[in-house]
């Protein structure tokens, strides 16, 4: 089976790499069991959970641009197994994603879960889409009560992505995920010192007597 996401990357040049670096016949043999082109319901669990993620575009100059977009947590939403649409923020107004998108649509995401070292690398082709003629996108695209201003949508058509390998990816964690984590410890630590203050007033009455 085709490996959707390494046939789109795999230029002569970095064939030529692989081949100098002893793994040209490993991935011109490679089969694999999917060809990682049409979303399943455990990337879009893991796409619609994430708070972030990074965006790289090319200039018409050939520089690359990489941003990191960022919101509440579904702010990325999975449409269908080949689209994605997520609001563009406004931000400190530099355009340089949306201009470099105007001149060639193709782009890269990577998205991150570092608590749990899980990495989605992606290709597509994105399209803004002005709100006030595409009603059904900004219905699912509103986040209530998060304090931004949406200039317009990007809806990604997902041409191939993979995913990555845990090496090297160092745990991190948000607010919310530390306090997540830590309720148990909070919850313990709350009921001891309830203890600790029942056992004190009893021995406080205990010394009265």
């Amino acid at each position: 089976m085709a490996y959707r996401f390494l046939d789109l990357a795999s230029t002569p040049s970095v064939k030529a790499a692989q081949q100098a670096n002893g793994a040209g016949e490993y991935w011109a043999n490679f089969v694999g069991d999917r060809d990682f082109d049409r979303l399943t319901d455990a990337e879009a669990r893991f796409i619609q959970a994430r708070d972030s993620f990074y965006l790289a575009t090319v200039s018409e100059s050939g520089w690359p641009y990489v941003q990191h977009r960022g919101g509440p947590a579904g702010f990325l939403q999975v449409l269908d197994e080949r689209t994605l649409a997520f609001p563009d923020f406004r931000g400190n107004r530099q355009y340089i994603s949306l201009g470099n998108l105007a001149a060639d649509g193709r782009a890269a995401l990577i998205l991150m879960d570092y608590p749990n070292r899980r990495r989605l690398k992606m290709y597509g082709r994105i399209e803004t889409k002005d709100l006030s003629t595409a009603p059904e996108i900004a219905a699912q695209l509103e986040l209530p009560g998060y304090k931004a201003k949406v200039e317009r949508a990007f809806l990604v058509r997902v041409e191939a992505f993979d995913w990555n390998c845990s090496q090297h990816i160092t745990p991190r964690f948000s607010g919310t995920e530390l306090e997540r984590a830590l309720a148990p410890a909070g919850a313990r630590l709350a009921q001891l010192e309830a203890e600790n203050r029942a056992l004190r007033d009893r021995l406080a009455a205990y010394e009265v007597e």
